[in-house]
């Protein structure tokens, strides 16, 4: 099949490879020279705008940073939408706006092209094995077709409602990791006070009901270590609760948890910069209880 691959980031590189083994792939990026590498390394095609990177192609992928991109990368005489055909499909792997997934939807629907929001959660390590979960925001029809192409670099594939709803559940879904790096956060700082080890009362709270992914691997892999690999930025959760407290204004639900854990990441954005790593911000916890919790 004819892919076209638009944002080769952390994520979408490792995904465009997996493509490339299986299909024929044009890459645009915006910085142009990761692109041309891709291509002269993977065998693909550079494509120098987006729309050349969409045109002839059956199936174009975006993964970029936030929706407003998406937007930016979609209009325009040199974009996306000026280069798909009729009967192609827009698929967008970017953890978005689920009202911006429409709106594109819409835009691409009066020109016979189809769209699904397909934002992706793995991170780094499974965007590099294939073994992603990919939870799909289209109609039946664009699910089914696009599936295959999926299963290239995804392990779980779920179509979880119609366009938007894809960015919804990944919204929500992070906000979740979120509460969780807080709550363990919360949770360690006050026993490191009361004379209770991190270690220690992480090999209890992993062997019984408390226990989470953020405190089985995460806490130990990088708060008990100090080592911050920054495989998921601060700044992208950020924008991603953003996202999840916005929709539950939207939908009239009360959100104590989200709107808390929302300003307390605008807090850890503020003091340890945008390159910080999204479990940094237990670094909160510690600095106001005065502990530390390595080791």
């Amino acid at each position: 099949m004819r892919i076209g691959f638009a944002g080769l980031g952390a994520i979408g590189g490792p995904i465009a490879v997996h493509l490339a083994r299986h299909h024929e792939v044009a890459v645009w990026n915006r910085t142009a020279e990761r692109a041309a590498a891709f291509a002269l390394e993977r065998g693909g095609i550079h494509a120098p705008t987006p729309r050349a990177v969409a045109e002839g192609r059956d199936i174009v992928f975006t993964c970029l940073p936030n929706s407003p991109d998406v937007e930016q990368v979609v209009a325009g005489p040199d974009g996306l939408e000026a280069g798909l055909a009729r009967g192609a499909v827009l698929v967008d792997l970017t953890s978005g706006i689920p009202a911006a997934s429409r709106r594109i939807a819409a835009r691409l629907a009066a020109r016979g092209v189809g769209f699904a929001d397909a934002p992706v959660s793995g991170g780094i390590k499974g965007a590099e094995a294939g073994a992603l979960t990919i939870m799909v925001g289209s109609d039946p029809a664009t699910f089914e077709r696009i599936r295959p192409v999926l299963e290239t670099f995804g392990k779980r594939i779920v179509h979880v409602g119609p366009v938007g709803a894809g960015d919804a559940l990944k919204a929500v879904h992070n906000a979740l990791i979120a509460v969780n790096i807080f709550a363990i956060g919360e949770a360690l700082t006050t026993l490191a006070k009361a004379g209770v080890a991190p270690r220690t009362a992480l090999e209890v709270i992993n062997n019984a009901n408390g226990r989470s992914f953020v405190s089985e691997q995460l806490v130990p892999e990088r708060v008990l270590t100090g080592a911050w690999p920054r495989t998921f930025r601060l700044a992208l959760l950020d924008k991603d609760v953003d996202i999840a407290r916005a929709l539950t204004d939207e939908q009239g639900v009360e959100s104590p948890m989200i709107s808390t854990v929302s300003r307390l990441l605008h807090e850890a954005r503020a003091e340890l910069g945008e390159e910080a790593d999204h479990v940094e911000a237990i670094r909160l916890h510690e600095r106001h209880a005065g502990v530390e919790l390595r080791g």
